[in-house]
């Protein structure tokens, strides 16, 4: 939804399977829901690499034709939201380059916190980048036959990064599974008949019928060729981790299971913990769906209160060619989520959802169950206010735009005309998943980033890159009337 985080990447890799392509396109359908703006696959034989990347989802992207065409027993794929780069096809991935040690392609999940200060590291040494994605900076890094007048290899260029990457590396004879030491993102292993299986998620293995072995550990790294599997640890053993709680909160799927604990068990747990926090009187607990399904029945469970799918969500929303705004009030609200009517009129109602960015959305969605009768709105939000910007791949706005970040929670109860509004806490946050507190990166809750990032040295870098290409652009602008004027 346009007023929700959006999600960020995912990735898929197969090894050892005659329709490696195939499976990849599977792969990367159940693996939809991580990013939506574009998709590829790069195959591999064992000598020739055969890709193919375009705009859209998945299922408008590959045809029976298409897969045909990409030949190997590997294959990696990868669908996107943008985070880092801007939203068009030379950004998608995989990405792949031909350098001394052969052909790579490279699938990347996550956010680099230093990629500016390596990009401009590069470029000083005559890198040429033809994308504005940090995952380039990867693939210049594996390219590089040495590094400092040493040897590079595989695991120097890993340990030049920060932040948060889960990567599936496809080389003409390997398949590569990284993980950073943090563990920010999720990262899979499966095994399929002879074959072995990387993924972003264990729901993408469900759909091949491939056998989840374990998840990938952080700072782990997972060379897989005609032996097997094989591991290394890329950085010395250390206690700390920083898993995304919010991919317990919305971002992967309820059928997914994550560090041994299935996604929807955990939503459902939030769902009790916020019905033991701030206990309600209602007639009807109803979600926001998709994402607000599994909380809204853990409450109803175990509140007691009734619980009702009053919103029904449009799963084939198009592209509006008309001023909706000036047809329809709320019509890209409406058009995404319907209201029964009949369930809630003259009914206290407490709507549950994931979380609240902006307001503008939730907003919308108490102003429709009040005009259609409600007596009561209570808005309840199954995770903590979000009060910083993500630097580790969610799309979460900087602090200007976080609604909770410049309003008190009174005063985003009067915006949303809510009769009242709770979250849950951080603690009954972690308490659902079970695991313990430090096992996770909450910062876009508490703003403590697990890696340090300087933004002031982001800024410096980018503005100087823009200052060049503004000059390039005068310059060609020049020239051009100069040949006019002639």
């Amino acid at each position: 939804m346009e007023n929700y985080p959006k999600h960020y990447c995912g990735v898929f890799g197969v090894y050892g399977h005659p329709n490696a392509a195939e499976l990849a396109y599977y792969g990367l359908y159940a693996l939809q829901h991580r990013g939506q703006e574009s998709a590829g696959i790069v195959a591999c034989d064992g000598r020739q690499f055969r890709e193919y990347k375009r705009m859209g989802l998945v299922s408008q992207i590959f045809t029976g034709e298409i897969l045909h065409d990409l030949v190997g027993h590997m294959a990696v794929g990868h669908t996107r939201y943008s985070t880092t780069g801007s939203s068009h096809l030379r950004n998608a991935q995989p990405l792949t380059g031909d350098g001394k040690r052969g052909q790579i392609a490279i699938a990347h999940n996550g956010n680099l916190t230093n990629a500016a200060k390596l990009r401009e590291e590069l470029e000083a040494g005559g890198a040429i980048f033809t994308t504005t994605v940090d995952s380039e900076i990867i693939l210049h890094l594996l390219c590089q036959p040495s590094v400092g007048g040493n040897e590079n290899n595989l695991l120097q260029t890993v340990r030049r990064l920060e932040g948060a990457y889960s990567l599936v590396i496809m080389t003409e004879q390997e398949m590569i599974g990284v993980r950073d030491p943090f563990g920010f993102r999720p990262l899979c292993l499966g095994r399929l008949d002879e074959g072995w299986v990387l993924a972003s998620e264990s729901c993408a293995l469900d759909l091949i019928s491939a056998r989840f072995e374990r998840d990938i550990e952080p700072g782990e790294i997972v060379i897989i060729d005609k032996n097997g599997p094989r591991s290394l640890q890329a950085f010395p053993a250390h206690t700390a981790r920083a898993f995304c709680i919010f991919e317990y909160v919305y971002f992967a799927r309820p059928d997914s299971n994550i560090a041994g604990r299935n996604i929807y068990k955990v939503r459902v747990e939030m769902g009790r913990e916020m019905a033991r926090e701030h206990p309600l009187e209602a007639d009807l607990v109803i979600p926001v769906p998709d994402s607000g399904n599994c909380a809204a029945l853990g409450y109803s469970l175990e509140s007691g209160i009734p619980f009702e799918m009053a919103f029904v969500r449009n799963h084939y929303v198009g592209r509006s060619f008309l001023q909706p705004s000036q047809l329809i009030r709320d019509f890209d609200v409406r058009v995404k989520l319907n209201l029964i009517t009949e369930l809630v009129k003259g009914k206290r109602v407490i709507v549950v959802d994931d979380s609240i960015v902006r307001g503008t959305t939730c907003q919308a969605r108490v102003n429709n169950l009040k005009e259609a009768g409600a007596t009561e709105v209570h808005v309840l939000v199954s995770c903590p206010p979000h009060m910083n910007p993500c630097v580790y791949g969610i799309d979460f706005p900087d602090r200007r735009k976080l609604m909770a970040a410049n309003h008190t929670i009174d005063e985003i109860r009067r915006y949303l005309s809510a009769d009242s509004l709770a979250y849950l806490s951080e603690a009954g946050m972690v308490r659902a998943t079970g695991l313990p507190a430090n096992a996770f990166c909450m910062a876009c809750y508490n703003g403590k980033y697990p890696v340090p990032y300087d933004p002031q040295m982001d800024k410096h870098i980018m503005e100087r890159r823009r200052a060049r290409i503004e000059s390039l652009s005068e310059g060609i602008e020049k020239e051009k009337l100069q040949i006019t004027l002639l």
